[in-house]
């Protein structure tokens, strides 16, 4: 792969934003932008309304609004993570969206699924087809099925006409690899089976600071400039990255390592535009499909993650 400034590799992140506070990712993202990285960070829009073990601030937070506004001047970009910690009929969720392009100015061009809302699109066994999604039926006793209903028309949660409209890129697949263009080489692409996502990407799995700091670890991080890869990493920087204002050690290590060596380091949609190019992108084939598909079933089937 050709980087442009002739960097060696590209890496990236992508921040769900659950369980984030000022007080557990400023620090963070602080030391993030001190050292070159330009990444995503997602929100909610709106103030969840009901109790959820992953609720965060939201965009309603005035002070937490302010350091959104912070990161975008800085070079950051704001994503999507639903309307909020819960789910979301359709009239929510399009105010959701028009309070997000209200707030910065334009629609989210990127976004990411949160857990188990059930507005979200092409979500549980809808993420997979054929015998893929009649094995993950299978295995999970069919309690997901027709569950996650924002691609649904008629639906009272379906929204994935909006989502068509205004979002560009949606998260797909998560595997436990460091270079996510080795594990989807085809990103981002279009699947004409789920029409209301334009494009498609993946992601590396480092969920929280554990997971992360195994992803990261030297061998992986020399094998991603080896290969002139591409990583786009999945996570919560408020599960565990800072505790009490002090910053895990072992992250801050291995990304001061990883942030000396000649990486592109820009946020996930910057990244997608440069391996979509001009045009309308990928659509992926039946072949292409089905390897994605079974690939990620293994992982999620033998190891539980997203």
């Amino acid at each position: 792969m050709k980087w442009p400034d002739n960097k060696q590799f590209a890496f990236t992140i992508f921040d769900d934003t659950d369980n984030a506070t000022l007080a557990n990712i400023g620090p963070v993202y602080s030391f993030l932008t001190d050292i070159g990285f330009r990444i995503t960070k997602s929100v909610w829009p709106l103030e969840g309304v009901e109790p959820h073990p992953t609720a965060g601030e939201t965009c309603e937070n005035p002070a937490y609004l302010e350091f959104l506004h912070d990161l975008r001047r800085r070079g950051h970009e704001i994503g999507y993570h639903m309307a909020t910690w819960h789910t979301s009929e359709r009239a929510r969720t399009t105010h959701a969206l028009e309070r997000f392009e209200k707030l910065f100015g334009e629609s989210p061009r990127i976004m990411a699924n949160h857990s188990r809302n059930l507005e979200n699109l092409y979500w549980g066994p809808d993420r997979l087809s054929g015998l893929r999604k009649f094995v993950y039926n299978a295995v999970t006793l069919g309690r997901y099925r027709n569950r996650f209903r924002g691609h649904c028309e008629g639906d009272p949660l379906f929204w994935g006409d909006l989502c068509r409209d205004k979002i560009t890129y949606v998260r797909g697949f998560v595997y436990p690899e460091i270079n996510t263009l080795k594990a989807c080489p085809c990103m981002p692409y279009h699947d004409e089976l789920r029409p209301f996502v334009r494009y498609w990407y993946a992601s590396s799995e480092a969920a929280t600071i554990i997971s992360f700091n195994d992803l990261l670890s030297e061998a992986n991080q020399d094998r991603l400039e080896s290969e002139r890869g591409a990583s786009i990493v999945y996570t919560h920087f408020g599960a565990g990255f800072c505790i009490n204002g002090e910053i895990d050690p072992r992250f801050k290590e291995l990304m001061t390592r990883l942030a000396k060596k000649n990486g592109w380091f820009v946020p996930v949609t910057q990244l997608l535009d440069y391996l979509k190019g001009p045009g309308t992108g990928h659509v992926i084939s039946n072949r292409e499909r089905s390897e994605l598909e079974w690939k990620w079933l293994k992982t999620k089937l033998l190891k539980g993650r997203s």
